[in-house]
């Protein structure tokens, strides 16, 4: 079982930044992946970026200039550091870890971000 806790989100300003943070927590072998989906209103959710185990990362296009994913082993954390926020990305974003072997999956509770004037 793996627990996750998301942190960081709150009112920013367009043009601002914020730094997402994720811990993970419990009992596994191992993490095959992490990563930040997001999900507006009236939206579906999306994949915004994910990090493998051998440190692979992919962000997805539209926040790729703007966007990066990091992992920190030490502290059992994950990082989606957000600069130059939009109001389209405002969303309520959440942490996913996918387990190697079956490959079960994990869900934080999520963490809303605003970006708003």
């Amino acid at each position: 079982q793996v627990q996750l806790v998301e942190s960081g989100g709150g009112l920013v300003q367009p043009g601002g930044s914020l730094r997402l943070s994720c811990a993970f927590s419990g009992s596994f072998f191992s993490i095959y992946a992490l990563a930040w989906y997001r999900q507006a209103p009236g939206k579906q959710r999306e994949l915004v970026a994910s990090i493998t185990s051998g440190g692979t990362t992919d962000v997805a296009d539209s926040v790729k200039a703007r966007f990066t994913i990091s992992r920190e082993n030490r502290e059992n954390t994950v990082s989606l550091h957000m600069n130059s926020l939009k109001p389209e990305d405002t969303a309520v974003y959440y942490c996913n870890a996918r387990l190697g072997g079956a490959g079960n999956v994990y869900w934080g509770q999520g963490t809303q971000v605003t970006v708003s004037s």
